[in-house]
């Protein structure tokens, strides 16, 4: 009856998330007068995140059956390398959209001549490039190592802490080399989205009419949104993870 229940709410919860992102996509790109920088990544965005969760949650929907409670090597390396691509990129394309923002309030002037469709090309592609060669990585390090055991983990995908634990050898060296390369996959994007909000709040507060304040914040609404998602969720999963592991 539990999985059944958890079954349901998944499969609703990812058909409304595809569904969701879907009609964003579809939206933007059939509406001329939203042909700008900022949905134009907003639409990069949604399509990275339906990468992301049809990584995962197909998978998770058929552990819930009788049949579906295993995945292969080849299966786990597969789902690894799209989630870290699929992520890896939503990082990215994060703090692209941040930059995007911070040239429309900072710089309103210089906003066309520097955000052009060529520019916005290249960060996505820029975006794109990072995510597959971080995943490549981090999936040459993980997968070469020995395992044995059970081959069993507590988790619903296959994810660093999960796989590490069933090495056969010491992997300190490794997880340094992973914590190293998920840390500047993190950090560097998350401190450049600080920076340039904490610019875009000093050019907001110095604008004199509370109805520019209101337009410039409203502007920057959906974004916020969706770094507080993104980062809210992963922090609390890998500490979730971190705390299981101890």
């Amino acid at each position: 009856m539990a999985q059944g229940s958890l079954f349901v709410f998944f499969f609703f919860s990812y058909l409304l998330s595809l569904v969701g992102n879907g009609l964003i996509i579809v939206t933007i790109t059939l509406s001329p007068q939203l042909n700008s920088p900022m949905y134009f990544f907003l639409r990069t965005l949604s399509f990275v995140e339906i990468c992301c969760i049809s990584s995962t949650v197909p998978k998770v929907l058929q552990s819930f059956t009788l049949m579906g409670r295993t995945i292969s090597f080849t299966g786990c390396v597969t789902q690894f390398f799209t989630f870290a691509v699929a992520a890896g990129c939503e990082c990215t394309i994060l703090t692209v959209m941040a930059f995007d923002r911070y040239m429309a309030i900072c710089h309103p002037l210089r906003y066309s001549s520097v955000m052009r469709a060529n520019l916005c090309y290249l960060l996505t592609m820029v975006s794109w490039i990072f995510a597959v060669v971080n995943a490549v990585v981090h999936c040459s390090l993980l997968f070469r190592l020995p395992y044995c055991g059970s081959h069993l983990i507590a988790h619903f995908f296959c994810d660093v802490p999960p796989l590490i634990s069933l090495a056969c050898v010491n992997t300190f060296s490794i997880e340094v080399c992973l914590l190293i390369l998920s840390a500047t996959a993190t950090v560097i994007p998350t401190v450049l989205i600080i920076c340039s909000y904490i610019n875009i709040l000093t050019s907001i507060f110095q604008l004199h009419s509370a109805e520019s304040r209101y337009k410039a914040f409203s502007t920057c609404g959906s974004h916020l949104v969706s770094v507080v998602i993104f980062y809210g969720t992963a922090m609390f999963v890998h500490l979730r993870q971190s705390i299981f592991f101890l």
